[in-house]
């Protein structure tokens, strides 16, 4: 049977089948270390070998450093990154760079773009590639989008090291357009999905988008992020799936000991979302 969606063996395909997986990272380099909520290039490289063919297109409209962009360019895919923090942007070119100087001839002819701008409005970004005057249609979308406001919640046990140092992010930034400093969960969520539905027009028909997001708890509750997003995007395109990214190496912390329930919460849902577009 001929594999129209991705080169993997039947064997590699079967073993991603999996609905869940633990993956525990390699340490974060310095350059990458300031950015306070970063996702493995190890494990964006498997999404991206997975929903796409080598030499097709890949974007990511939350960059960060980049680590969706170095796991193409590992892929021998095509990368698109927009990231609103210029510091960040800038950040993730230097780090492409380096990638593609390690890669040498395997990653000639291969597109690595970071672009600085708001993913609110990455419509109004005219084409993606000025170099070819065209509109990039993009194959496949992966991404993760900031936890709500979690980075500024003070009680944030993964916070407390960051603090303390003066060279380490606690928040992604200051800039009223970033949605981490959305205080509204409601008008969070509103914002977020927005900017994921209104890729629609650059992706190609069946074009897969994966989601990498968590439930986070505050004030003593839980926001169901993950299952919010899932619906509510599920209005735009369709909800195909979800992958559990477990982490098994993180250190227990005695939470609500003695007195009440209270996770310790090791795990991520990667949601695969699929443009369908109907045919008249």
């Amino acid at each position: 049977m001929k594999n129209k969606l991705n080169n993997l063996t039947n064997k590699e395909w079967l073993k991603f089948q999996k609905s869940w997986f633990i993956h525990n990272p390699p340490p974060r380099k310095k350059g990458v270390l300031v950015h306070p909520a970063k996702f493995p290039e190890t494990m964006a490289q498997e999404f991206i070998e997975f929903f796409t063919k080598e030499g097709e297109t890949v974007l990511d409209p939350m960059a960060g450093t980049g680590s969706t962009l170095v796991a193409a360019l590992r892929a021998g895919r095509n990368s698109y990154g927009i990231e609103l923090n210029p510091k960040y942007a800038k950040i993730a070119g230097q780090i492409v760079e380096e990638e593609r100087k390690v890669l040498g001839k395997r990653v000639e002819g291969l597109t690595s773009k970071v672009i600085n701008g708001d993913a609110a409005n990455a419509l109004d970004l005219g084409p993606f590639d000025l170099a070819q005057g065209k509109l990039v249609t993009f194959d496949y979308v992966l991404t993760s989008p900031p936890y709500w406001d979690m980075l500024k919640t003070k009680g944030a046990e993964t916070q407390k090291k960051r603090r303390d140092s003066a060279e380490l992010d606690v928040h992604y930034s200051d800039n009223p357009n970033d949605l981490g400093n959305v205080d509204d969960y409601e008008t969070f969520l509103e914002k977020l999905v927005g900017i994921y539905g209104r890729l629609k027009s650059s992706l190609r028909d069946k074009a897969y988008l994966t989601i990498i997001v968590k439930n986070v708890k505050k004030g003593g509750k839980i926001y169901p992020l993950a299952w919010d997003i899932a619906r509510e995007l599920g209005k735009t395109y369709t909800l195909k799936d979800e992958k559990l990214w477990l982490q098994d190496n993180q250190p227990l912390a005695p939470f609500g000991m003695g007195s009440a329930w209270v996770s310790n919460t090791f795990h991520h849902y990667c949601l695969q979302f699929r443009l369908e577009i109907e045919k008249k």
